[in-house]
């Protein structure tokens, strides 16, 4: 199965430092000006996803989310997400621990988008597995 996001080792590290002192978290990444097209992380219980937006996997465990709208833009490639020395956006909750979570990216090969195609991502309102997810609508 090809892998629509992942993570590097120094984001599994810092993944595991907001878990440790938030419990379980989730990545959605909106898009759009400012801190929108960062992917931002936030504790799970305190956040609503919204119900069309797209699930594209899990990095340490955790669910990353895609606004369906940039999605469109972003579907022919695979994400990886890494660190970075800096601030995060302004609602993430890794901004005090002076690092923020970046999106670093590639094309997927012409094999993979075919594989892809038979392997659609399921939106976040179909999703029933993931505990404390909440949706909006």
């Amino acid at each position: 199965m090809i892998k629509r996001v992942s993570a590097t080792d120094l984001t599994v590290s810092l993944i595991d430092e907001l878990v440790n002192i938030h419990g379980p978290v989730l990545f959605h990444q909106s898009g759009g000006c400012c801190d929108g097209s960062a992917p931002m992380c936030f504790p799970r219980d305190e956040f609503r996803v919204g119900s069309r937006d797209v699930f594209l996997g899990t990095i340490n465990n955790q669910p990353f989310f895609m606004a369906e709208e940039q999605y469109t833009y972003w579907e022919h490639t695979h994400l990886m997400i890494d660190v970075v020395p800096g601030r995060g956006g302004m609602f993430s909750i890794e901004g005090p621990t002076g690092k923020r979570f970046l999106t670093r990216s590639r094309v997927f090969s012409d094999e993979e988008v075919l594989i892809l195609k038979n392997q659609p991502p399921v939106r976040a309102s179909e999703i029933t597995d993931i505990e404390g997810l909440k949706t909006t609508s």
